[in-house]
Formats: structure tokens, C-alpha cells, sequence
């Protein structure tokens, strides 16, 4: 590896490297995974799904429950078949085949579980903290990496939050799953002090990724993030904090969230330069599924 400060921030945690290009390596706990954090009553890591009966090298729509149940949501190479779904009105969570099912760890419904496969690099921006770029060409619909860290509850969240002064970085991300009329699914995940290379991606009005709750093993879901793009070679990563899957502001999909999340909570300026930027760096994220 080549560079000053060259290091790998997942020491070895990761089954490729995660460089880090810097002097001072910021203080956290690099981890993988979704842990299981104060207020969360599932463990991120307990299988709770059911599982195929495949024993096909990959899973087919025909024969596949797991497919048939939820829907096939990735070609035959791991790309999302639909990425347009990045602008839609409506995300649908995707469910991958899990540690129960009978088909090869080279199923083609497994691709967020395999983890982290595009050599990614951490570094220091002009005007935004950290941030991370590719150093390879990224094909639209790739997974690129998972936001992971603690899995909080609501109230944990809720006080981690409003101890925050404006000086601190808000890692808090609160994934709001709508399934019909009245059922809310509410995911908070905070990798402050235990995360992967995913929390140092910035916000963008006009990003380049965009985030997906999948369930692979647990109905904790993990937030995938995906090109939205082609993205080229020293590009830098960036997502939509509020979502990117509806025109609409997160205030205005849910009132009664809005007023118990963010009443008290003074946003930050958006720093991203895009030629949308709504100036104000959004609270939460939602999903309508």
C-alpha cells in the first residue's frame, strides 16, 4: 500500500482493506456488523428468519421460498434489478436467502452478507471532516457498503441525541419502515463509538448512493448502501440522509415522528455543494414500503 499513513481501518476485520489516509486514526471501535446496543431487545446477530431448502448452487424463483416469498431483488452477478427504486415513491426492503438456508454461500440472494468487496479509502476533506472514496469504478446497482453500528432504541437514540452539542457529529441514522396503514417499523443505528467504514460517508443533496434495509439472518435489518450510479475511480461516496426515495421531506411523511424526533434538535448546515442543496442537513431517514 502506498501513501502517507497508509493503514487499514478494520484491522483486518474486513476481507479487504479499509484505508485510511491520515495521521490522527479517529477514535471508535471498528466493527463489521450491527451490534446490539442499549433499548434494542433483538440481537442483530440471532438467526430469527426461516430458510430455504435449496440445494441448487443458486437459488431460483421457481423453487427458491425465500424468492417466492419475497421477490428476487438482485441479478444473476449481486447488482439490485432495480435501481430505480432510488427515486420512487416507494423502497421495498429486500430479504436475502440466511445462515438456515441450504443453497452455497455463492447464491446469488446473498450479497450483503458476504460483506465489504470494493477497495474503499477514508480521508480527509477540505470542508466536511472525513469522508470515503472508491478507488475503483463502481457499476450502478453495487453494493457498496453497510451503514453499521450500535442498534439502539428508540429513547436511547432519543438521549444521545439531545446530548449532542452543535459541535458534535450526528451518526444517529433512524430508518422508518411503513407496511401498511399504521404499522411502522423504526430502526436507530448509531456507529459513534462502534461502526464500519460506513459513518464516515458524507450527506449529499444530489448523492451517489442510496440505502436499502435488507434482512439477511435477523428481522434487524441492515442498511445497505448501493450505487445509484455508475461511480468512477477516486469518486467520492456520498448518501441522502433523509432517504432519496420520495420527493417529499421527511417532515412532511410523518407528522408524529417528526414532532417526537426532532423537537428540540437543531440541524446542521449542508456543506455538500450540489445544485439542489437544500442547505439544512436532514434528521432522519424513511422507507415506504
Amino acid at each position: 500500500m502506498s501513501g502517507y499513513g497508509c493503514e487499514d481501518m478494520s484491522g483486518g476485520q474486513e476481507e479487504i482493506w479499509v484505508l485510511f489516509q491520515g495521521s490522527t486514526r479517529p477514535e471508535f471501535q471498528y466493527f463489521p456488523d450491527n451490534v446490539q446496543g442499549p433499548g434494542c431487545v433483538v440481537d442483530p446477530s440471532e438467526v430469527t428468519l426461516p430458510g430455504c431448502s435449496c440445494t441448487s448452487h443458486s437459488c431460483s424463483p421457481e423453487s427458491c421460498s425465500c424468492l417466492q416469498t419475497h421477490g428476487q431483488s438482485y441479478d444473476a452477478v449481486g447488482k439490485l434489478l432495480t435501481v430505480h427504486r432510488a427515486n420512487s415513491a416507494h423502497c421495498s426492503p429486500v430479504f436475502e436467502c440466511n445462515a438456515l438456508c441450504s443453497c452455497s454461500d455463492s447464491c446469488s440472494n446473498r450479497v450483503v452478507q458476504r460483506g465489504l468487496r470494493l477497495r474503499l479509502e477514508v480521508f480527509s476533506t477540505q470542508d466536511r471532516g472525513w469522508g470515503v472514496r472508491t478507488l475503483e469504478g463502481i457499476p450502478q446497482g453495487t453494493f457498496v457498503c453497510e451503514y453499521a453500528g450500535e442498534v439502539i432504541g428508540y429513547l436511547e437514540a432519543r438521549r444521545r441525541q439531545l446530548a449532542q452539542t452543535s459541535k458534535d457529529n450526528n451518526y444517529i441514522i433512524a430508518v422508518r419502515e411503513h407496511a401498511g396503514t399504521g404499522s411502522i417499523t423504526e430502526t436507530f443505528v448509531d456507529p459513534a463509538k462502534v461502526g464500519n467504514v460506513g459513518r464516515f460517508l458524507n450527506h449529499s443533496c444530489s448523492p451517489n448512493l442510496f440505502m436499502i434495509p435488507v434482512r439477511t439472518h435477523s428481522l434487524v435489518p441492515q442498511l445497505a448502501l448501493f450505487a445509484a450510479q455508475d461511480i468512477g475511480a477516486n469518486e467520492e461516496l456520498t448518501f441522502d440522509y433523509s432517504g432519496g426515495c420520495s420527493d417529499q421531506s421527511p417532515m412532511q411523511k410523518d407528522d408524529v415522528f417528526k414532532d417526537k424526533w426532532t423537537d428540540g434538535y437543531q440541524r446542521k448546515v449542508c456543506h455538500c455543494g450540489a445544485t439542489n442543496c437544500m442547505k439544512l442537513l436532514p434528521l432522519d431517514f424513511s422507507i415506504l414500503s
